[in-house]
């Protein structure tokens, strides 16, 4: 086929508009052509408010052939337009070894359940385990704890059926050079549970997390189907090691599974975990990650900085994404960017407040949302411990710091009394967007002042960017901690850790950073074990 790259098209052409012009920059007739798939969409919007989008398209013709492709191409002269050869993405071949019981799957987030659906798929009837509840479930116990602020440790905003992304915006693009072809994969299979079929081309993809909810339970009725097993409120609790090799789980302190293969996609919040993997001896180290606050504005400001309007129909509510070097050193940057979403209590322990955004897949609501977050080190939080876990204690610290700021609800701040570090009295022209009962406080008691610092350096520097990101009423939410594991559970080229037939997966081992890049790494996690092992043979319904 034929790869044309930069096409640009007006805002609301048509699929024929399209195709009459790939064909037009290919110097064909739009007959010629047998088909015209879109590959990737993005927007340009740098004369703006004339916006236009550009479309890499593949194209094929009616009467294709190698030789004829090529000589098309070399007459155009054109840099844009290659010949272009799809290589599918292909899982390897099963491997010699013989499994006595069926794999294990730690966790249902995306890195568990993309890697327990491709063992199903392929025979291997693997065993989920969730310490949290059923989307279902968990969905209405979550809506309650926003209502009523009764917290269940063991289901909530970052545990349960389709991890901490469930209750998220859904978005899917990702950082990770991909040569595989699992990235595609990702969002392929995401289309076969009832996502929208844009996802595998637009440049920032999202689900929302109502349809995500639908998507997950999809997968999970899957990888049943097929043989697998999903057991909630199953928390691994202890692992039995033997000449260096995992050998058994222990599940909710009493049940014993044999296995000797088992995949660890704990997420990034199992706190309790990385303290039962590190007492026995699981290799375990810290790593820098990133904490700071979510910030609210009107959707319609961000809309006028990136489209030149307040509301453009055909492109929805607009993002953004900003980076900044203070003259500490330190990184600060927006995560996590929620356009037409809410600011929800995420918290997962007693006594402790974390923040998170979200959108639902209209993303219809009045304001956007993001974390500004400020990189942090092992330096910052040596004085927690020397240990791999200094991370998750310093994360811990500001927690408890949240929760008593805002007496256990969200605390609040506009950014001009954060920048004079008082109190705020009133809202003003910024009317937030919450899911959780909220209080006002003084979120620079929460942040060590060099973050504070830090903070207050960068929103003068963003606000040069964004016209209006720095009024003194934008609405600052704390505190942002789960932004990314705090440990690495270190891992061979073959994902296995020290521990033989242990595979450290996900997010939660420090090996992704987003719903993309944890099922990607998941599906890696599946082509291992498929790579090793025959798959599982027994014709009996799992007994343990």
């Amino acid at each position: 086929m034929i790869r044309i790259n930069q096409l640009k098209m007006p805002l609301g052409h048509t699929m024929e508009e399209l195709q009459s012009q790939a064909a037009k920059k290919a110097g064909l007739k739009p007959e010629a052509l047998s088909q015209v798939r879109i590959r990737k969409q993005s927007i340009d919007a740098r004369k703006k408010p004339d916006i236009f989008y550009s479309y890499v398209v593949d194209i094929e013709l009616r009467e294709s052939g190698g030789q004829r492709e090529e000589k098309l191409v070399r007459r155009l002269k054109d840099r844009n337009i290659s010949v272009h050869r799809e290589v599918p993405y292909r899982l390897p071949k099963p491997g010699p070894g013989v499994l006595s019981h069926p794999p294990v799957i730690v966790g249902t987030g995306p890195a568990g359940l993309f890697c327990g659906l491709i063992l199903a798929r392929k025979g291997y009837r693997p065993l989920l385990l969730e310490r949290g509840e059923d989307v279902d479930a968990r969905t209405a116990r979550v809506d309650r704890f926003w209502k009523e602020g009764e917290l269940c440790p063991s289901s909530n905003v970052q545990f349960g059926e389709g991890g901490a992304g469930t209750f998220s915006d859904g978005k899917l693009n990702t950082l990770v050079k991909d040569a595989s072809g699992r990235n595609h994969e990702v969002l392929r299979i995401f289309t076969e549970f009832g996502a929208d079929p844009s996802i595998c081309y637009v440049n920032k993809p999202h689900i929302g997390t109502d349809v995500l909810s639908c998507i997950v339970k999809a997968m999970r009725r899957e990888i049943e189907s097929l043989g697998g097993q999903v057991r909630f409120l199953s928390q691994v609790t202890d692992v039995t090691i033997e000449e260096g090799r995992l050998t058994s789980l222990t599940v909710n302190d009493r049940e014993v599974i044999r296995t000797e293969a088992a995949v660890f996609a704990i997420g990034h919040s199992a706190r309790d975990t990385f303290g039962q993997l590190w007492a026995r001896g699981i290799p375990m180290e810290p790593k820098p990650f990133a904490v700071g606050l979510r910030i609210q504005h009107p959707q319609s400001l961000i809309n006028r900085s990136q489209y030149g309007k307040e509301e453009v129909k055909e492109l929805g509510p607009a993002s953004y994404k900003l980076t900044r070097q203070t003259s500490s050193g330190r990184g600060v940057y927006s995560f996590c960017m929620c356009p037409g979403g809410y600011v929800v209590n995420a918290s997962s322990e007693p006594g402790r407040l974390a923040v998170n955004g979200m959108s639902y897949h209209d993303r219809a609501g009045e304001n956007a949302n993001s974390a500004l977050i400020v990189t942090v080190t092992p330096e910052d939080f040596a004085s927690y411990g020397t240990g791999p876990l200094a991370g998750v204690a310093f994360q811990r610290d500001l927690e408890e710091k949240a929760y008593q700021a805002g007496n256990g609800r969200i605390p609040v701040q506009l950014y001009g009394d954060f920048k004079e570090n008082r109190v705020s009295e009133a809202f003003g022209g910024v009317t937030p967007a919450f899911r959780g009962q909220y209080a006002f406080a003084n979120l620079r008691r929460v942040l060590p002042e060099a973050l504070s610092q830090s903070l207050l350096e960068a929103m003068e520097g963003f606000g040069s960017i964004i016209e209006g990101f720095d009024r003194p009423d934008a609405v600052f939410a704390g505190v942002e901690s789960r932004t990314s594991s705090p440990v690495r559970i270190p891992r061979d080229s073959h994902m296995e850790s020290e521990i033989k037939g242990l595979f450290p997966c996900g997010e939660g081992a420090g090996y992704a950073g987003g719903i993309t890049s944890a099922a990607m790494d998941g599906i890696k996690a599946a082509e291992e074990l498929i790579s090793r092992y025959q798959p599982f043979a027994s014709e009996e319904r799992h007994a343990f």
